[in-house]
């Protein structure tokens, strides 16, 4: 299917994806570039189904002593690093550990603020288009809390989520089991009421995609590296043929810095990789929300499939070969929690979530090449935002007013 097309976008996950319909329903001709056959096959095809409408303060580093203390010792199921990757991934941390003062911090919630309010009227809007309205529960999800710290930490978190006008309601221990009969342990938790839950990201993902495409949108399958400049705009290598376009958009998630290193940039684009399993629920258990036990680091998520059972996050290099020690961890932990019954998958699935220091995405043209576009670092919200930053960045790139100023996402501000 060589072609030519008014905009390339390299990546089809939910970012990728999400902004290439964007641009298409402004009248381009839009090619979705990717190296797999299908969308949402890589990062976008595991995470915890949340579009999260009611967090606005980002995953920060931890600053208390005993945390950074188990961390070093590789005790938490919440962080996990490999010992032989530390020299590669330490840089990166001491970015992502300076960019987590409380000043900073309050500057990215600042920052994530706008994205964040339109998360989910963004995918309601896609979702109707696609006709995927069907993956989406607007139940909500539960943090929940074992320990006191853990308890501290969630019932801030509800405050945060009230002073922003959300729903957020304090649940002891009858609460929750009113609301999920079959959580035990538990001391209590939070309900943040306004996020969407999605049963199938990876579905969703593929039902944005076939919209794309019913609408007459390209997809390709090419390895992005073969991506160039040619003839005053770019052009990449698929199957069958050259593909062409006036603009393009880097929207590769961790593999994004891959190829701006071979246009002369340098951004500091770390992973943070994480695991899932599914399980059967035994005894016919039923588990309507999706929780998340502070305490722990990890999430039950409701899927099509079953229980999804997500880690927190592991440092290593991206492409060293899956080490799910946090999915055993966490299962001891979880099966306390909730009754699970066998895993449903082969072997754990791992994904690499692609995380700037700051934790806020990089949305924007690249400032040394013309019509060269960015939108990735979504770190742990890239189903959240996914839609909201393709809107920004297509209207952006159309010369429409930007919803929001775009100024706080610029790859320029990492110098």
């Amino acid at each position: 299917m060589p072609g030519r097309a008014d905009i390339m976008v390299l990546g089809a996950g939910i970012v990728g994806v999400s902004t290439a319909l964007h641009l298409q329903q402004r009248g381009l001709a839009v090619a979705l570039v990717d190296r797999r056959a299908g969308a949402g096959e890589e990062t976008s095809f595991g995470n915890t189904g949340i579009i999260e409408r009611a967090s606005v303060e980002p995953y920060m580093f931890p600053r208390s002593f005993g945390k950074l203390l188990t961390y070093a010792f590789n005790r938490s199921s919440e962080a996990r690093y490999h010992l032989a990757a530390l020299p590669h991934v330490a840089p990166w941390l001491w970015r992502y550990f300076r960019a987590s003062s409380p000043e900073r911090a309050a500057q990215t919630a600042r920052a994530a603020l706008p994205l964040i309010e339109r998360c989910l009227v963004e995918h309601e809007a896609l979702m109707a288009a696609s006709g995927a309205t069907h993956l989406l529960r607007k139940a909500g999800w539960i943090q929940l809390y074992r320990s006191e710290a853990a308890r501290v930490i969630t019932l801030r978190h509800a405050r945060r989520a009230r002073e922003l006008g959300l729903g957020a309601d304090a649940l002891d221990a009858d609460a929750l089991t009113r609301l999920e009969p079959n959580i035990r342990g538990a001391r209590g938790g939070v309900h943040l009421k306004d996020p969407g839950l999605v049963s199938d990201p990876a579905a969703l993902t593929k039902a944005y995609a076939a919209h794309f495409a019913a609408k007459g949108g390209v997809f390709a399958q090419a390895d992005a590296l073969s991506f160039e400049e040619a003839g005053g705009g770019y052009q990449v290598a698929t199957q069958t043929g050259a593909l062409t376009a006036s603009r393009a958009v880097i929207a590769l998630g961790p593999w994004s810095g891959d190829l701006l290193t071979r246009f002369g940039y340098r951004l500091p684009l770390g992973v943070k990789r994480g695991y899932h399993m599914h399980y059967s629920a035994a005894g016919g258990a039923t588990l309507t929300r999706t929780v998340v036990d502070t305490d722990a680091g990890y999430c039950l998520a409701p899927m099509t499939r079953g229980i999804r059972l997500t880690t927190g996050a592991e440092f290593a290099r991206r492409d060293a070969p899956p080490t799910p020690v946090q999915v055993d961890q966490c299962e001891g932990l979880a099966r306390r929690l909730f009754p699970l019954g066998a895993r449903l998958d082969p072997a754990p699935w791992m994904g690499c979530r692609p995380c700037l220091p700051d934790m806020l995405p990089v949305i924007g043209e690249a400032a040394r090449h013309k019509g060269l576009w960015l939108n990735f670092g979504h770190h742990h919200h890239g189903l959240t935002l996914g839609p909201a930053t393709g809107r920004l960045l297509a209207e952006m790139m159309t010369g429409e007013a930007p919803f929001t100023d775009p100024a706080p996402y610029r790859a320029e501000r990492f110098g």
